[in-house]
């Protein structure tokens, strides 16, 4: 698979999903624009191990859950890469706490971020995309957000609006030559889930088939599958990397 001469937007490509998103793209071929909000010095990390492997990437601060932000940076991006062909909507954030004592806070900011800047990025995106004639937009969603988790309300609200959203996008763009699909990750080794204690990592391995944690790779395969052109013939679905935790 290749991606010579496209050029992909990874949203929180900074870290964890979104690192090893941008870099297997770049190994591909891509050209890599790794966004970030608040942490240059990570972004930048990855824009030099892309650039250290022969790759190309450059990182572009902006809030995605902000329209104006990202409406100003894919005309910045498309003026200095002259094109836009791929965009990874991997951006999120967290705010934990069961419904009875969850502040409006914490709703407003998970689903602004994780389910309203999926939207402004791909709106932002879309128009560019149709004109070309070809486009892969791939948003990461979670286990959660078909499985639901007590004291995850919010985040696992955002990630089933993403499954409505990504389904209902791909039937408006299928006819432009534009794919629209989705990676549902399940418990993943990360900078997070390596601060669990042994305990916590047993419980959540024995809910897990194959009883281990997934890897970034594993989730970045499966991205790379659906931008490819080998997957030119999908849209409106979404692979499941979980271990078999969640069969649907």
């Amino acid at each position: 698979m290749t991606l010579t001469g496209k050029i992909a937007i990874v949203t929180g490509g900074s870290r964890g999903i979104g690192k090893a998103v941008c870099l297997r793209l770049a190994r591909m071929g891509a050209a890599v624009v790794v966004n970030y909000v608040s942490r240059p010095d990570a972004a930048q990390e990855t824009v030099a191990a892309i650039k250290e492997a022969g790759g190309a990437a450059a990182a572009y601060q902006f809030d995605v859950a902000n329209a104006e932000q990202v409406q100003a940076a894919v005309k910045k991006i498309q003026a200095d890469f002259g094109r836009i062909d791929i965009l990874v909507n991997n951006a999120g954030i967290t705010r934990d706490g069961l419904v009875a004592m969850m502040k409006e806070e914490a709703w407003d900011e998970v689903i602004d971020t994780n389910l309203k800047g999926a939207f402004n990025c791909i709106k932002a995106v879309s128009r560019p995309m149709m004109k070309q004639r070809w486009g892969r937009i791939v948003s990461i969603a979670s286990v959660i957000g078909f499985a639901g988790n007590a004291g995850q309300a919010n985040y696992a609200a955002a990630k089933a609006g993403m499954v409505g959203l990504t389904r209902s996008v791909a039937r408006e763009l299928a006819s432009r030559g534009v794919t629209v699909n989705g990676v549902a990750p399940g418990y993943i080794e990360t900078d997070m889930t390596r601060e669990l204690s042994e305990e916590v990592t047993d419980k959540i391995k024995a809910e897990i088939p194959m009883n281990s944690l997934g890897s970034v790779d594993d989730v970045a395969a499966a991205v790379a599958y659906l931008v490819s052109e080998e997957a030119r013939y999908v849209t409106g679905q979404f692979i499941h990397v979980n271990g078999g935790m969640f069969m649907g």
